[in-house]
Formats: structure tokens, C-alpha cells, sequence
């Protein structure tokens, strides 16, 4: 930390008081791997903040004002005021909608602040899971192009939609099974949600900060965060395929 490779973000931003951060390297895997984008950050803010939504109802607290309680870094503050803000997110809403998530995270402690709240929907008879809207706010300090972050944070929030709700490698025993886009699960046009939008906090004077890799984590929770509030069940274990939410479920 704060870079990491396995480890990176799986420090809470929140003020606590107390934590415990353990880390287990380990190099014999079954099969080669390789880096995903982002690194360890995917994984452990999905964890982080599917925890953090738990924490919240457990304390009978809004999920965004039970994050807010946490945070004392202003910055993001706002960044999560203005997600939840743009996106609607009130007790209204909530009645409104199928399934609302919300997540944050700072990538790398130390880059681009995203936040991304989203509107989910779920199948109950087949478990599909969808993502209808996706609202994220991000500070990356100085804009200089803000079509590029816009873009970058578009394009991580379909990613890690991909990631999140369908790719996983399978092998067997000797090798890779899935060997081509007819075996390998992917995100699909049918899949897309219907709008996201992206609100930039510009920063005149601050240091530049790298969006690169920021939304893939926040959305991925977002998602995992969304289907719990739709389901009532709350799934842990990534990809979160249709198969796995309908056997959650009990249909």
C-alpha cells in the first residue's frame, strides 16, 4: 500500500476506530494468472463497501448518510453528496424503485474520488439481474478534459458491470475451457443499462488525479448492493450470475 497490487484499496478511507487489514499473498495458484484491471482494488472495495451497506442496516441507517458519518475527508464528501444527490437517492426513491445501490471509494487512497449509485433490477423466476441507470460523481482534481474522464468512468462502469455480473474463467483439471466469446461469458448491447451519467467536481489548482481504473470497484459494489436491496439476499461471491441470485432467492 498505497499502490499494492493484491492489496490496493483494501484500506478503508472510513474513520473507525479500529481495523484490522490482513493481506495473504500466494504464489503456487492451480493456473497462471495475470493482473485484471485495477488490480486488487475491484475486489477489495466490492468487499468494502457490500460490508459497508451491511454495517448500515445493521445500525437501521441510510446507506449514503451511514458513509457520510465515516468520512472525514471533505472531498469525499462531496463526492458522494453529489452521486446521491444527481441520482435521487431519498426514502422516496426507495420506495420506487426495484433496487438502489450506492458505493465509494478513493482509488489507491490517493486518486480520483467516484461514487456511483444505480438502479437494479432483478428476475425473480430467472435471476437476471440488470442495471436500468447508473448516476457517478468523481473528483479528479485539475480537469483538463473532461470528456475523458466522462469517458473513463462510462467505460469503467460497463466493465466492471461485465465483471461483476458475468466473466469468469473455467477450467478443469488440465486446462482453460473457456476459449472464445461463445464460451467465455461476457457483457452484452441487450445488457446496457438505459443511461449513465457522470458529474465531474472540478478542482481549479489541485493536483491532478488519475481517473484511470477509479469506477470499476464503486460500480461493482453498487451492483452487488443494488441486487441485495431487490432481493432481500445479500451474494458474495463474484461473478453474480443469474444462476447464483435464483438459488439465493429460493426460486
Amino acid at each position: 500500500m498505497p499502490e499494492g497490487g493484491g492489496d490496493r484499496n483494501s484500506i478503508p478511507l472510513y474513520q473507525f476506530p479500529s481495523a484490522r487489514v490482513m493481506h495473504h499473498f500466494i504464489p503456487a495458484m492451480p493456473v497462471r494468472v495475470s493482473a485484471l484491471r485495477a488490480l486488487g482494488a475491484h475486489m477489495n472495495v466490492f468487499a468494502i463497501e457490500s460490508f459497508m451497506d451491511e454495517l448500515a442496516a445493521a445500525a437501521g441507517a441510510d446507506p449514503v448518510q451511514f458513509r457520510l458519518q465515516h468520512l472525514d475527508d471533505a472531498r469525499a464528501r462531496d463526492v458522494i453528496s453529489a452521486a446521491a444527490q444527481r441520482f435521487g437517492w431519498s426514502d422516496t426513491s426507495r420506495r420506487k424503485l426495484p433496487g438502489r445501490g450506492f458505493a465509494f471509494a478513493r482509488y489507491k487512497n490517493l486518486a480520483a474520488y467516484c461514487a456511483v449509485a444505480c438502479e437494479m433490477e432483478v428476475e425473480r423466476e430467472t435471476g437476471r439481474a440488470r442495471m436500468v441507470r447508473a448516476v457517478a460523481a468523481v473528483d479528479a482534481g485539475q480537469v483538463v478534459n473532461p470528456d475523458g474522464i466522462t469517458n473513463q468512468i462510462e467505460g469503467a462502469i460497463l466493465q466492471s458491470m461485465s465483471w461483476t455480473l458475468f466473466e469468469s474463467v473455467s477450467f478443469d483439471e488440465r486446462r482453460i475451457t473457456s476459449i472464445d466469446w461463445s464460451t467465455y461469458p461476457i457483457l452484452r448491447f441487450s445488457a446496457v443499462p438505459d443511461a449513465i451519467e457522470v458529474h465531474i467536481i472540478n478542482q481549479p489548482g489541485q493536483p491532478f488525479l488519475g481517473c484511470g481504473e477509479a469506477g470499476q470497484g464503486p460500480a461493482a459494489a453498487a451492483i452487488a448492493n443494488g441486487i441485495a436491496d431487490a432481493t432481500g439476499q445479500r451474494l458474495r461471491d463474484l461473478p453474480l450470475t443469474r444462476e447464483r441470485i435464483k438459488t439465493a432467492i429460493g426460486i
